[in-house]
């Protein structure tokens, strides 16, 4: 097998539904479907004939996509099964044996697999922590050449909820126009910001931006398995070529659900529902953690659905994410997942007393094993 096991992904599947307190968790409490259908809409979904939809997905859910950034339309959108599909197509579709890629990290680590896997050379720039978390852009200057051919990012960022000045996106664009490089961002936590102010898309900025995004994050759908890409028409068009290849076609049911969710009646209700959640929950997890005064370090999120926490103890990462997993049954997301140790992420986006109970939990281990106590 040439393609790298994506260590994150596998480490949650084998363990976040083993244990009594997850706390991995990326993006919001699943909503159910009569919270966010009407008994009307229900019923409309049951009489549906479960056949194959248009491939590229269905034309009204395309124009709703479409109206979340400016300048496109429908056929600027392809609607994936999930962003993670979005992600593979995209590669493909940009990307050729030898190319250069320059990653931003830390970053969610799927792309650098897939790139790596097709011959990809493979860089990296930074967001500093010391700088709370602000990108590194000199060294990104310093690392692009005539030879790259995509910049990725993720905006707002997995893990570190860091967010992109309106500068800092034009030092970008300006740094790929002056290589002729794609700008490829990964926006799945767009709509989840803090301040309640949806950030700006990297779309319109540059003739040559793909963006991604989907019902996971922000949304709390991530059931329903729906993603889209967005960028320039025959660049869309192509990547649809590829889709014939991977998936086919979204599923009917997801994109009928996706569809109301993202009507322009809806969307702000579910948008409204998951910031609350991060506002309320970033306040008691930041509470907890203080309680312990310099043991642990963050710099607050600015969106997205998880918080970043550096540690102060004498254990590797993935050691503490085993102990806890293993002698108190929570589970948190090892800094080691982002070639980052004395790190760990968890999320703050689930139920409050949920969280509260698996942090409570922490308090335990860390009171048996380091004899830390508040």
């Amino acid at each position: 097998m040439n393609i790298r096991i994506f260590e994150l992904e596998r480490i949650q599947s084998l363990f976040e539904n083993t244990v009594d307190y997850n706390l991995t968790e990326s993006g919001f409490h699943p909503y159910s479907m009569d919270e966010l259908l009407t008994s009307e809409q229900i019923k409309e979904l049951t009489s549906k004939v479960i056949g194959y939809g248009q491939t590229n997905g269905s034309v009204p859910i395309r124009k709703n996509i479409s109206r979340l950034y400016n300048g496109v339309d429908e056929n600027n959108v392809l609607v994936t099964n999930g962003s993670s599909e979005a992600n593979f197509i995209a590669c493909h579709t940009i990307l050729e044996k030898g190319d250069e890629v320059v990653m931003m990290v830390p970053n969610y680590m799927q792309i650098w697999g897939i790139a790596e896997e097709m011959g990809c050379q493979m860089k990296a720039f930074h967001l500093k922590e010391d700088n709370q978390w602000r990108p590194d852009l000199q060294e990104l200057r310093s690392m692009v050449t005539s030879k790259t051919k995509m910049i990725t990012l993720c905006n707002p960022n997995n893990p570190t909820g860091y967010t992109f000045s309106r500068g800092e996106m034009e030092e970008i664009v300006a740094i790929a126009k002056g290589v002729d490089a794609w700008v490829y961002c990964d926006e799945v936590y767009r709509g989840a910001e803090l301040n309640e102010v949806m950030i700006d898309s990297f779309i319109g900025m540059y003739d040559k931006v793909m963006v991604n995004g989907g019902l996971s994050k922000a949304y709390a759908l991530p059931g329903l398995r729906l993603g889209w890409l967005v960028g320039p028409s025959e660049l869309i068009s192509n990547s649809w070529a590829y889709h014939d290849y991977t998936s086919i076609a979204p599923g009917m049911v997801s994109q009928y659900i996706g569809e109301l969710a993202l009507t322009d009646e809806k969307r702000p209700e579910i948008l409204r529902r998951n910031r609350r959640m991060l506002k309320e929950n970033l306040k008691e997890v930041k509470k907890w953690l203080d309680q312990y005064g310099n043991l642990f370090e963050y710099t607050e999120p600015q969106a997205g659905g998880m918080l970043f926490i550096k540690y102060k103890l004498d254990i590797n990462s993935t050691e503490l994410a085993e102990w806890l997993r293993n002698e108190k049954s929570v589970f948190i997301l090892a800094g080691d997942v982002y070639g980052m140790d004395y790190h760990f992420r968890i999320g703050i986006g689930e139920r409050k007393e949920y969280i509260l109970n698996g942090l409570e939990r922490i308090k335990e281990a860390l009171k048996e094993r380091f004899e830390i106590s508040v």
